[in-house]
Parts: structure tokens; C-alpha cells; sequence
């Protein structure tokens, strides 16, 4: 099941087929994401969730496939072209530089975005995460898992992006700062910017997306309206477990 449109997606992603080594990982997935849209990936561990995005972004190149941004064949560019092409991404695990300051980790990613967007700047990501604030001069090494991930999404932030990629949003973080994750996650959809966000809450996502893509065994099995997925529970039973 999937749905499509008949504008220029800011992101489009045509039969991915990525390996690793001899494992053959993704089987020709598809992927569109628009301008301001938010889409849940779903999925059970193993599905090929974590590889769609890294393929998309050219840190696990597809050994065949097209990636597009606005219109534009970008495949086989390199993870920081990617990036400059207007891209923020929240990896899984955070991916901090211990070393670094909370106050440095901010400043080395910060830049305009494609056509000079401005909108995130030092302030207003200290103003959305006070926390970071309190925290400045400290290591992100020395940081709690839930001020990395702030961090991390403060970081993709300051790029300015046009899409921004979170990957497992609230894993291993206690209920209070998932909370917070996600008002932040509903505060950047607000704004404008496209999401594409993978977790293991289910419902939140359900709620916050305007679509879901399910991926079973590499293949996408579904892609509609998060609203209609809702309505058929049965599909989310036989392919997440709820």
C-alpha cells in the first residue's frame, strides 16, 4: 500500500538495494518525503530502517538505486554533501565528539541553510533547550544521555536544514526528557521543516506523523497517511507486534 504525490519532493528515493558484504539488507525500497511533511519509519529491529537512512545519506552506500533532493540526482554523493544539500541528521547513539564542549559541539555545526535560511541560531537553540544553557562549557562526554541527544539535535539544528533525519528519537532517555524530545520534534515540524523520525513509540509517532512507511525484511510493505495506518490496527499487528 502507498500513496503518492504529483509535486517535487524535497527528498525522493528510488529501489534502494543495499548490502553488507554478502547480506543483501534493502530490496529496491522506495521513499518520497515533501516539502514540511513528517514521516514516520516503522518497523520491527532488523527491517532496514537504520540502512534506508544511512543509503539516503551515503554513509552505507545502495549498490544500485537513485537518490534525489528537489528534482536533483544526487547519488553516490558524499554524507557532508548531503548534508550541505539541507539535511540535519540525529544518528542513533547521538554521535557526540566527548571532547568538545556543549558550547563547541553547537558552533562547529553552525551555517546557513540553502538559500541562506537563517531561522536556528545559538540563541534560539539554547532558548529551546535551557538545559544546554546550564551545561556550556561542559564535555559532552560528561553529559547524561538525554543533554546528548539534546545536543545532537540542537547540532542538526544549527545547520539549518530542510529535512531533519532522527534516528531511534528517544531511545534509552527517561520518560520526562522523551517527553521533552518530543515537544521539540512537534516544534520543528511546526516550523516548517520536514521530519523523518524512527522510534520505538509507536503511537507518538502515529500521532505526530502525516505518513508511515512499515519496512519488514527490507521491503516496504506500507506507505499511507498515519491517520489511515490508525484505523487498521490489524496492519500494525502483523508487522510491529502491537
Amino acid at each position: 500500500m502507498r500513496t503518492t504525490t504529483t509535486a517535487t519532493p524535497l527528498v525522493e528515493v528510488r529501489g534502494l538495494h543495499t548490502f553488507y558484504g554478502n547480506s543483501h539488507v534493502l530490496h529496491g525500497v522506495d521513499l518520497q518525503i515533501a516539502p514540511g511533511e513528517t514521516l514516520a519509519l516503522l518497523g520491527r529491529n532488523g527491517m532496514g530502517k537504520s540502512t534506508t537512512i544511512r543509503s539516503l545519506l551515503g554513509l552505507t552506500p545502495a549498490r544500485s538505486g537513485e537518490v534525489r533532493i528537489k528534482g536533483k540526482d544526487v547519488t553516490g554523493s558524499a554524507p557532508h554533501q548531503m548534508i550541505r544539500r539541507g539535511i540535519g541528521y540525529v544518528p542513533e547513539g547521538r554521535g557526540m565528539f566527548p571532547n568538545l564542549t556543549v558550547r563547541e559541539s553547537l558552533l562547529m555545526a553552525a551555517r546557513p541553510g540553502v538559500n541562506g535560511r537563517r531561522g536556528w541560531s545559538l540563541d534560539r537553540v539554547l532558548e529551546t533547550f535551557p538545559r544546554l544553557g546550564e551545561r556550556f562549557a561542559h564535555l559532552t562526554g560528561n553529559l547524561s544521555g538525554g543533554e546528548q541527544q539534546m545536543v545532537a539535535i540542537g547540532r542538526a539544528l544549527m545547520t539549518n536544514p530542510e529535512l531533519m533525519i532522527l534516528d531511534e528519537a528517544t531511545e534509552g532517555l527517561a520518560p520526562l526528557i522523551r517527553k521533552e524530545i518530543w515537544e521539540v520534534i512537534r516544534l520543528i515540524k511546526a516550523s516548517g521543516i520536514a521530519t523523518l523520525v524512527v522510534d520505538k513509540n509507536v503511537n507518538v509517532l502515529l500521532d505526530l506523523a502525516d505518513r508511515s512507511m512499515i519496512m519488514v525484511k527490507g521491503r516496504v510493505v506500507y506507505d499511507g497517511p498515519s491517520q489511515d495506518l490508525k484505523s487498521h490496527p490489524q496492519i500494525l499487528r502483523t508487522h510491529i507486534g502491537l
